[in-house]
């Protein structure tokens, strides 16, 4: 059964769809069956694997609001065992549509829809990403409530932890409220600019902060991350030896092999 992970940080700015994408492409090319689901309304991630937005039939939003099956949402990209779940601007005005009286008692509302529709999928993939928007609003809620663990990029900057007592308070929420075996799966540092002290700083002080969550990869700050998704490609695919696409790959091998352990814990149980 595929693991589902939300990549979340209120704070915009992060590298989280950034790292959404070259998680899923990483893990796609070690050979892992991935689906990415863009839950921003602004469908970055969506553009960022070559995905046309005003081309698609189906997307994320009418999935939410059962016009279509999970299958039916679900683009292949051309790249290796990279599915997607896309999204446009019609997703922006989900919540709105939602939350009136006659549907307050929504599956929607109350943050169970998208989990509805992912494990309706789960079993075809090892990793299901979510990129979720930078809000904790309701879109993040169901997020939070479909998945099994979450991911934080947090940008090496001096206002790094800001607002992530904010995050912390609405996961500990939602593992009350809604997802009792919700874990952060782990943080991992973005946007790291080696030449200062800041920056060096800033990664002593998440350490310190997270402790074993830390993710020993740090992403480096690069022009060509940025430059990726205009060409619609993973920085693996648009440049293969760049540091960021070893770095990348350095961070998948992490995740699964965190996630290895915790199934050999669970099977020797």
């Amino acid at each position: 059964m595929g693991r589902i992970i939300s990549l979340v940080n209120q704070k915009g700015g992060v590298g989280k769809t950034t790292t959404s994408i070259n998680l899923a492409a990483s893990l796609g090319i070690l050979g892992k069956k991935v689906l990415l689901v863009d839950l921003d309304p602004q469908g970055n991630a969506t553009t960022g694997v070559g995905v046309e937005k005003g081309a698609l039939k189906y997307t994320i939003y009418n999935a939410l609001r059962d016009e279509c099956t999970s299958e039916e949402a679900i683009k292949r990209t051309k790249f290796k065992n990279l599915d997607l779940m896309p999204a446009n601007i019609n997703l922006a005005g989900l919540d709105i549509e939602f939350i009136n009286k006659e549907n307050e008692d929504s599956k929607f509302v109350k943050g169970a829809q998208l989990k509805r529709i992912l494990n309706a999928v789960r079993e075809e993939y090892d990793y299901i990403l979510i990129d979720c928007p930078p809000s904790l609003g309701i879109l993040t809620t169901n997020a939070l409530t479909a998945s099994d663990s979450v991911i934080i990029p947090v940008q090496c900057e001096f206002f790094a932890l800001e607002g992530i007592m904010l995050l912390l308070n609405s996961i500990r929420f939602a593992r009350k409220k809604l997802n009792p075996n919700l874990e952060i799966e782990g943080v991992v540092l973005t946007m790291l600019d080696s030449r200062t002290i800041l920056g060096l700083d800033v990664v002593e002080n998440i350490r310190s902060f997270f402790k074993e969550k830390v993710y020993d990869t740090i992403i480096p700050r690069m022009i060509m991350l940025a430059e990726a998704p205009s060409h619609g490609k993973p920085i693996s695919s648009y440049n293969s030896k760049s540091k960021a696409t070893v770095a990348y790959i350095n961070l998948a091998k992490e995740v699964i092999e965190r996630n290895a352990g915790e199934e050999q814990k669970t099977s020797t149980r």
